[in-house]
């Protein structure tokens, strides 16, 4: 792999596990330093780890708490103090809670928007200087289910609805400054945190029939696209959105 991301440093929120692992050895292996965190302190050691056996650079600032936002800028610090630099934010991390219209409560919508959306308002304000100080990108992780719905997705869809146009207004307002914003939007990927929605009768075969490639998406599907996005190849991308889901919205 060519080391496209020699010389950045990159902030990675959910590094514990699923597409935030992948992205943390996908984005050393290119050569970049990782900020990585997660709730969960023992899962981001144990990515950290497998980072440094294979020769990247990683530092770990876990448990970790995006929701807030003096955790946020203690993260940030951690990569300044660190490494000198912020060049790359990727809001990766979430968390959604999931229940129809009638059965969700006001507690479990809140905890879904905050945990969805809120979280990478807060990171992104506190790495906001930081990424304006030289040019910069943000990357935020959306979802299929921000160009649609479905039934029980009611505040999952809203979250990843607002981050899509979080991610407008970024890229508006960083250009200015030199700071890009792009957003993913990945379809069915399997990882810890999709096991459980995948597991009723019938639920991965109905997706599979949707897709338009035949199987269940990959972390290191997200992470290599991520990685490009990173890239000074991609420096005329922002203000975007990229499926990347096999051909399920489309279809």
């Amino acid at each position: 792999m060519t080391r496209s991301l020699e010389g950045k440093v990159a902030l990675i929120s959910g590094t514990g596990g699923g597409i935030g692992r992948a992205g943390a050895l996908r984005f050393a292996e290119a050569g970049a330093r990782v900020v990585g965190c997660d709730v969960d302190a023992e899962s981001a050691a144990q990515t950290q780890a497998l980072v440094t056996e294979a020769g990247g650079t990683m530092i770990d600032v876990s448990p970790l708490d995006l929701g807030d936002l003096e955790e946020c800028r203690r993260w940030v610090d951690r990569a300044v103090t660190g490494f000198g630099q912020v060049d790359v934010l990727w809001n990766n991390a979430s968390t959604g809670a999931f229940g129809t219209i009638e059965s969700m409560t006001a507690q479990e919508w809140d905890r879904s928007i905050r945990n969805e959306l809120t979280l990478v308002f807060l990171a992104t304000k506190a790495a906001w200087s930081q990424l304006g100080a030289g040019g910069g990108l943000i990357i935020n992780t959306a979802s299929v289910a921000g160009h649609g719905g479905s039934v029980a997705g009611i505040a999952h869809s809203a979250a990843k609805w607002g981050v899509r146009g979080m991610t407008h207004v970024m890229a508006a307002e960083g250009a200015p400054r030199g700071i890009r914003a792009v957003s993913i939007s990945p379809g069915v990927v399997e990882t810890p945190g999709s096991a459980e929605q995948l597991s009723p009768p019938g639920v991965l075969d109905g997706l599979l029939a949707k897709s338009l490639v035949p199987r269940l998406g990959q972390p290191d599907d997200i992470a290599k696209l991520a990685a490009y996005l990173a890239s000074d190849d991609a420096s005329f991308a922002t203000g975007a959105d990229f499926r990347v889901d096999g051909g399920l919205v489309n279809h």
